[in-house]
């Protein structure tokens, strides 16, 4: 099983939406701006991910996705497998025709042993796990801001002048 920059950013997504989704759908442009994936490419794997059954999707203002289902019974591989196509790519020659100069492959047990633990392991990582693995204050969250509140600051008594505020009083300080 080969492992494509775009199973791993898919499976980064995946963690984003199952870490916010508490606060109701997450929305794509915040995935984007999280985790620096551009808003289309988000887009083309999200609708993978909801064909594959692993994401659903909320329409209209305050809309975004959220985990189809319990993410203890979504395993990385099937992200892996939603969005790099159910084919699974072998890792290492499989053929003679793959060998360079056309020699025959001598360890093709060698490849298909290792792509047969690459796809187990795969299963054996639940989203849930990592999830859990996360830091607990690494993700922006929905909720609002917190704000810090200020102690009430004593007001300062406005000072009074001791010069005259009008043509009158004027006359008046001067002629006393």
């Amino acid at each position: 099983m080969r492992l494509t920059t775009r199973a791993r950013q898919a499976v980064i997504a995946m963690i984003d939406v199952a870490l916010l989704q508490k606060a109701g759908p997450v929305a794509l442009a915040g995935i984007s701006r999280r985790r620096t994936i551009s808003v289309s490419y988000l887009e083309q794997m999200f609708a993978e991910l909801r064909r594959a059954g692993l994401v659903e999707s909320t329409r209209g203002p305050g809309g975004g996705y959220s985990i189809a289902r319990n993410p203890a019974r979504i395993t990385v591989a099937d992200i892996v497998r939603a969005v790099d196509h159910p084919e699974i790519k072998p890792v290492g020659r499989q053929r003679e025709s793959e060998a360079p100069g056309g020699q025959q492959c001598l360890t093709p047990e060698l490849w298909a042993s290792l792509n047969r633990q690459v796809i187990d392991y795969l299963d054996s990582v639940s989203l849930k796990m990592l999830v859990d693995e996360q830091p607990v204050n690494t993700s922006e969250s929905h909720e609002a801001p917190v704000r810090l509140v200020e102690p009430p600051r004593q007001r300062a008594k406005p000072s009074r002048p001791k010069a005259p505020n009008s043509v009158f009083e004027l006359g008046r300080f001067l002629a006393s």
